[in-house]
């Protein structure tokens, strides 16, 4: 039944593989990427774009019905900050604000405290648009990028992802670009302090001393200091943000290959003085509408391309159903992951020690300063596992060059070597909940289950830092916390499939822990499945509805512990062999991946494929190993 199952899973795979070698599928993201785009074109004046009104059908269907919330995945609490911007991009387009979908959001969003709650990367948008003071928005000097390196806050020691957002946002920070809109298009209506745009008001915490009231009061200060114009280093800090906007996106599909920053930098560009038709401005609003996927007369936005993720998957979990570089399909998947290895020097090459050879993966198909440790993990083991001598040798420098980024915690983070510097998550700009990219286990434990393929053991130093990292990351309950999918049946799965594959030993009493978690967290019919409304309440791990690919990731865990043949294992793998599709493929509506925890989240269209064919892969070749 398994092997029948996995048979169909995979040729349904292989009929999605592009013919260059590739696996891309669609991901899919909140209401934001529409609402965002369709705010962009308002800001620099191209409401006339016809694909506007396709992009709203789509915003519109995306409104949850019962509260008139837009949320951040099936089944969240109502979102503020996306109800504000959808509002606001609806009446934009035409929609009148009495209609019954406009009403319901506009009370939701007075109930809520009003569109003055929004945070802060809404706010920018809400005052580009003349909605919103720019006194009220967090500043953020463009002379930032002179500070020396040894000042605690410092770019090389934020996110990659906050780099690539804070450089543009600062430009437009220092110019403060508005466009006045008829006040019949304004949404004062959503604020319940009706002076706020002109009299904005920031409020301190009641504690009179904490790091918030500091950054809140240094905000003003900057405030205050703007004002008197004296500010001789704006004009060379704007000349090296603009400097290193533009080589960083070379290389790259948008500067960071990512939504945000990819609009940031049109609005950015403009403010520098570019014109409509410069090529770098052409550029960058060509590779933000290559985003866009057309059906029917709806337009929505994926908010990047995932094809080396998606990709090192499908190629890892072929392998483990028994595929190597002899089957043609499989050898165009890794002559294509080959070609695409990371040979550049970018930004991870501020905090590495060392001399080291530029080697790697990123997630997009070109993103050539952004390497990751997590698709550079995911690829090298497929690869190895995989064969050949290219690409044994091409997973070789990565497994290398992924060794230089391990943290001094033991760890790894996705960009970066980093060490944790919690204060910066007080700056008044950081609140997306992921200025820093400090180490985690999900990825951690990857790294330690690529590093098992390539033959490292506990003896290795690097695998017993990382070993001690987990053990003190471990959870009361016995799980781990998922940073980059959902959640902490995410992160269990990673580092309990990472210590079994470099060679720890599943039986030590912290290890069983995490197995006695997993067994009571999986549902009655042998599934499992977690909503992201753990990260917001932790009481919740584990709990939600069933999904393939968390049914899959709890399976493998269990299986990394107990072996194939136990109870709950089959139970597993049963729910996976009851609920395939007779497409091979698995229904799942859910949002297994994070993008930033409580604030943006991920629905990977190939996970409910190629994650059930990695758990039924590794279950058959286990089985008959055992006979």
């Amino acid at each position: 039944m398994a092997s029948e199952a996995l048979s169909r899973a995979v040729k349904q795979l292989m009929a999605e593989q592009a013919p260059e070698g590739h696996w891309c599928g669609e991901l899919e993201g909140d209401s934001i990427l529409q609402s965002e785009y369709i705010l962009l074109k308002f800001i620099i004046e191209q409401e006339d774009d016809p694909r506007l009104p396709l992009i709203a059908n789509y915003l519109r269907r995306q409104q949850r019905v019962a509260d008139g919330a837009w949320v951040q995945y099936p089944g969240a609490k109502p979102d503020l900050s996306a109800t504000v911007k959808a509002y606001f991009a609806l009446k934009l387009m035409g929609d009148d604000i009495d209609a019954p979908h406009m009403r319901k959001a506009r009370e939701l969003v007075r109930e809520l405290g009003g569109a003055e709650r929004c945070a802060t990367y809404t706010q920018f948008y809400l005052a580009a648009l003349g909605q919103m003071h720019y006194d009220a928005v967090p500043v953020i000097p463009p002379e930032m990028i002179l500070l020396p390196k040894w000042f605690y806050f410092h770019l090389d020691k934020v996110s990659a992802w906050s780099r690539t957002m804070i450089m543009p946002l600062s430009v437009i920070s220092s110019y403060r670009p508005v466009r006045q809109l008829p006040e019949p298009m304004s949404i004062m209506e959503l604020y319940t302090n009706h002076d706020y745009r002109d009299r904005p008001f920031v409020g301190f915490d009641k504690k009179l001393v904490s790091w918030r009231n500091l950054f809140l009061a240094v905000d003003k200060l900057l405030k205050v200091w703007e004002k008197t114009k004296i500010n001789p280093l704006r004009k060379p800090a704007l000349r090296r943000i603009e400097h290193w906007i533009l080589r960083h996106t070379r290389h790259s599909d948008g500067l960071g290959a990512i939504f945000p920053p990819m609009v940031y930098i049109i609005i950015a560009l403009r403010c520098l003085g570019y014109d409509k038709s410069d090529k770098h401005l052409m550029r960058a609003e060509r590779q933000l509408d290559e985003l866009m996927i057309k059906e029917g007369d709806t337009i929505r936005l994926q908010p990047c391309f995932s094809p080396i993720w998606d990709t090192g998957i499908a190629a890892y979990a072929l392998t483990e159903a028994g595929s190597d570089c002899e089957d043609p399909m499989l050898k165009r998947c890794v002559d294509w992951l080959v070609s695409k290895e990371c040979r550049l020097a970018g930004d991870w090459t501020a905090n590495v020690r060392g001399d080291v050879e530029p080697s790697g993966w990123y997630f997009e198909f070109n993103n050539g300063y952004y390497p990751d440790v997590d698709d550079t993990a995911m690829v090298a083991m497929a690869l190895k596992q995989a064969g050949g001598r290219e690409a044994v040798a091409s997973a070789k420098r990565g497994v290398d060059w992924m060794l230089a980024m391990q943290n001094d915690d033991g760890g790894w983070a996705a960009f970066d070597r980093t060490i944790n510097r919690p204060i910066l998550e007080y700056i008044p700009f950081a609140d997306h909940n992921a200025i820093q990219d400090p180490s985690c286990p999900d990825i951690t434990g990857r790294t330690l289950e690529c590093l098992g393929h390539h033959g490292f053991t506990p003896t290795h130093a690097p695998v017993a830092k990382a070993v001690q990292f987990l053990q003190a990351k471990q959870e009361e309950e016995g799980c781990w916390f998922g940073r980059w999918g959902v959640n902490y049946l995410y992160g269990t799965w990673q580092v309990v499939c990472g210590l079994q594959t470099v060679g720890v030993d599943m039986k030590q009493p912290w290890v069983q822990k995490a197995g006695r978690w997993l067994r009571s967290v999986q549902q009655s019919d042998g599934s499992f499945g977690e909503s992201a409304d753990s990260y917001e309440d932790p009481t919740l791990k584990g709990q939600g509805p069933a999904t393939a690919s968390q049914t899959s990731w709890g399976t493998m865990a269990l299986m990394a512990i107990y072996g194939p043949r136990d109870p709950d294992v089959e139970r597993g793998i049963r729910w996976l062999i009851k609920t395939q599709l007779d497409s091979g493929t698995w229904d799942e509506t859910w949002f297994t991946g994070t993008g930033f925890p409580r604030v943006f989240y991920l629905r990977y269209h190939l996970y409910r494929l190629y994650f059930p064919i990695m758990c039924l892969g590794r279950y058959t070749r286990l089985s008959a190993k055992q006979g």
